[in-house]
């Protein structure tokens, strides 16, 4: 693998990861966020989960019609929604409380977000390590070619 395949395959990672810290800090800011129910134009905040998928592109020396695929990182192609139900919460005296009383508030757990955090945060620290790694690489070839 070329060097700088490495840089590229390490710093999509970081992005994607840096993404998906993003996407957390703003379900975990918006998570009592409230919506009215059965109101369509104010409907709460809806998680948001990023979706990854892998960078690829065809290997050198490959066969035409044959090709083999070598990985050359992650991305996020897109965010979707989560689907779950809203949670109802029983507050009578809330400007967007329905009926009944009820208020539909994100069904955002901050315990589930906060172990994301630290899933996102330790994936963005090992490409940020492998990152480190080929610039070290990188020195220690350019000190044998000096020497």
């Amino acid at each position: 693998m070329p060097l700088f395949d490495s840089f590229a395959i390490s710093s999509s990672g970081m992005t994607s990861n840096r993404l998906w810290l993003d996407l957390i800090t703003n379900n975990v800011v918006n998570m009592n966020t409230a919506g009215k129910p059965g109101d369509p134009g104010l409907q709460p905040y809806r998680r948001q989960v990023p979706v990854f998928s892998e960078l690829l592109e065809t290997a050198a020396g490959s066969v035409p019609g044959k090709d083999r695929l070598k990985g050359m990182g992650v991305h996020v192609p897109r965010v979707v929604e989560d689907p779950a139900e809203p949670r109802m919460v029983h507050d009578p005296s809330h400007p967007y409380a329905d009926e009944d009383g009820f208020v539909a508030y994100p069904n955002i757990n901050i315990a589930n977000e906060m172990v994301n955090m630290i899933a996102a945060t330790r994936a963005y620290e090992a490409s940020a390590t492998a990152v480190n790694a080929a610039k070290s690489m990188a020195l220690k070839a350019l000190e044998i070619g000096r020497g």
